[in-house]
């Protein structure tokens, strides 16, 4: 992206906010930081980030793929302290003003609860230790040792949730004015979020919030009485709603069918036009295309007695290939954004060499001078931040290799040393591009730990590192997206830094309870059932990989992997090279990816919310803009809180009475 582009980014991000900002109460005086933290928000944060770990696990544990629900959180948060508000004045109670800085106080709060369920590893390392998944990936496997297991458990997953989670959040502290407002990053989502906020609490935006406050009522009430009705239908294998032979049983046989599930539809709403087509794509060159094929070679490529499961026949195409997928788009994006954020960087420095001493305060707006003191004045300790970043790295190092003997404790020192850089390079990408390389920083430490580790140690000490990397680089940046949205709507950066904190903690409490409620309620890690925790074999696979080197393909696979790590690459360049050409049309490598191994029925409800925009955006541009955030966090929302009941039944014994089947004729 050039300068000139991030000028664009730079004046309509102010144009948005102008359009919205007035003057209200809530801006004449700025409420000191402590007063921004309140005890309704901190429980409205607690109920909102319960809910959204609920529906990210499930996502996790079935795709994969999880939206942006940054917006989605600030929209809610404004819907329960609302809703609050109202009741207590039918009651007859005063209560304090909802301002702006406590909603951006429970959208940072509930969202750091939920990005522990996200990223903490639950359908991916971590789950990728457990008997199943090692046995998945193929017991006679040579880089496969038997002792690099290590079952699911609340106490250890809380414990090395909580070590290593807090290590990011003071990683980039100390230069947050440079990122924020010297480099003015753009940080888009933190920016859209700042935007909606913003335009809760004006005059004009009171009116525009009801709507969508009925809107996401009603769609969420919708959502959660349908997944209710179709779980009396699905009393067995195969059977419900959610095995809907939509386009016949040969086609549902290859996983082409709608499921009904609201979550992806309200995902696919979320998503982007291009996201949704290339999941589809993928799952028909694979599912449509490739994997018919290739179980017609049975006998030739693979013996005809190994099962599908197993990783020397078609699962391991199927594995290796959506490995190969997201490798080289993970690597080109890694290799970009460094290249990318080291000319941003040089830029900024060349132009401050070439600007005069005199300050250029005079030339900014109001506003931006307003935001820029509120964020500065309300400073961080230096100190503090490196005190506590050296504390909590200690304590890591100490309980990591006590938790996880395979990764020697001098691993754990260098990860701790590189992380502020590598945090930084992070950041400071997703601030230009909106982009978070943490999985491929994590990716990075996966091979070259389990390389070093050798084949005794390597696939556990890779799988640790590489949470461990991906956790401190992804929290810091999801950090500099907050402090991005406090500075355009007056909070304190200390009020954001606590309330970051404190929706890590419970993270770190809530994220191992909700994976267990799906542990023990499903049948998690089945690659024929609903849960199949892709991304665990992907990622043990990944491991595997580093220690073994190629001999861990079956017959073939190898070149097929070439073939799609270049169709990868070669992806990215042609959108990069032609983006206003025919780069727009270009898939991308890493969605085409997913359905390589899950199946193609979600791509199909993805898409299904896509039309759904498509026709709507159609019909009315403007009420479409206005209520999709709305309508799509009611479907994802009132589906996903049903999880909740449906699993409390499961772990009772009662069971749908009905099952709805559906058989050829003759």
């Amino acid at each position: 992206m050039q300068e000139k582009e991030l000028n664009e980014i730079g004046n309509s991000e102010r144009e948005d906010i102008e359009q919205i900002q007035e003057e209200p109460e809530d801006l004449k005086r700025v409420t000191p930081w402590k007063r921004q933290i309140t005890i309704r928000g901190l429980l409205a944060s607690l109920v909102i980030g319960i809910i959204y770990s609920v529906i990210v696990m499930k996502l996790n544990l079935t795709t994969g793929l999880v939206p942006n629900l940054n917006v989605s959180a600030a929209l809610l948060a404004f819907v329960f302290i609302r809703t609050w508000t109202a009741l207590l004045e039918k009651a007859g109670i005063v209560s304090i003003p909802f301002t702006r800085q406590e909603n951006t106080i429970i959208q940072t709060c509930a969202v750091a609860c939920y990005s522990i369920a996200v990223g903490g590893g639950f359908g991916s390392y971590l789950l990728g230790l457990n008997t199943k998944t090692y046995e998945q990936a193929g017991v006679d496997t040579e880089g496969n040792t038997p002792g690099s297991t290590k079952e699911p458990g609340i106490g250890w997953m809380t414990g090395f949730l909580f070590v290593s989670s807090f290590v990011g959040l003071l990683a980039l502290v100390p230069i947050r004015k440079i990122m924020i407002i010297d480099y003015k990053l753009t940080y888009p989502s933190g920016t859209a979020t700042a935007i909606l906020i913003n335009g809760f609490h004006t005059p004009k935006g009171d009116e525009m919030a009801k709507k969508q406050v009925r809107g996401f009522t009603k769609f969420f009430s919708f959502s959660f009485v349908w997944a209710f009705f179709q779980w009396f239908y699905s009393g067995g294998e195969q059977c419900g709603f959610a095995q809907f032979p939509t386009f016949g049983l040969e086609a549902r046989k290859n996983s082409f069918y709608f499921d009904f599930s609201m979550t992806y539809i309200g995902a696919g709403m979320i998503c982007s036009h291009l996201v949704n087509l290339s999941v589809l794509l993928g799952a028909v060159l694979s599912w449509g295309v490739m994997w018919p094929l290739i179980r017609g070679l049975k006998g030739d490529w693979y013996p005809e007695t190994l099962s599908e499961s197993s990783m020397k026949s078609l699962n391991g195409y199927k594995v290796f290939i959506s490995i190969s997928l997201i490798l080289g788009d993970g690597l080109y994006n890694f290799l970009k954004i460094l290249y990318f954020t080291a000319t941003n960087i040089h830029a900024e420095v060349n132009k401050k060499k070439l600007k005069s001493s005199a300050p250029d305060n005079q030339n900014q707006p109001l506003d931006d001078l307003r935001r820029n003191e509120v964020f500065i004045r309300e400073s961080i300790p230096i100190w503090v931040a490196c005190t506590g970043y050296i504390l909590f790295s200690i304590v890591s190092i100490i309980a990591i290799p006590l938790m996880f003997p395979e990764l020697k404790w001098y691993y754990v020192v260098v990860a701790y040393v590189l992380a502020p850089s590598l945090s930084f390079c992070n950041a400071y990408g997703a601030g230009l591009t909106d982009m978070n390389m943490a999985y491929n920083y994590g990716k990075v430490a996966l091979f070259v730990l389990a390389a070093l580790s050798g084949k005794n140690n390597g696939v556990v000490a890779g799988l640790v590192g590489c949470g461990l990397i991906k956790s401190i680089v992804s929290i810091s940046s999801d950090l500099m997206h907050d402090f991005k949205t406090g500075h355009l709507t007056f909070t304190s950066p200390r009020s954001m830094l606590v309330s970051q904190a404190i929706g890590t903690a419970i993270g770190c409490v809530v994220a191992p309870l909700t994976f267990f409620l799906f542990y023990k309620a499903f049948d998690v890690g089945n690659p024929h059932g609903e849960y199949k925790a892709p991304y665990a074999i992907i990622y043990r696979n990944m491991a595997i990989l580093g220690v073994e080197g190629f001999s861990a393909l079956p017959h073939h696979c190898l070149q097929l992997c070439y073939a799609f790590f270049a169709f990868a690459i070669a992806a990215n360049l042609l959108r990069d090279l032609n983006p206003k050409g025919i780069g727009k049309w270009v898939p991308l490598p890493m969605a085409m990816a997913v359905p390589f191994l899950v199946g193609a029925y979600f791509a199909i409800d993805m898409c299904m919310g896509s039309l759904i925009v498509f026709t709507w955006h159609k019909l009315n541009d403007r009420q479409a803009s206005l209520m999709v955030p709305a309508v799509a966090s009611g479907l994802i929302c009132g589906d996903g809180l049903w999880i909740l009941p449906s699993s409390i039944l499961a772990l009772a014994k009662i069971h749908p009475p009905i099952c709805m089947n559906f058989f050829p004729s003759r």
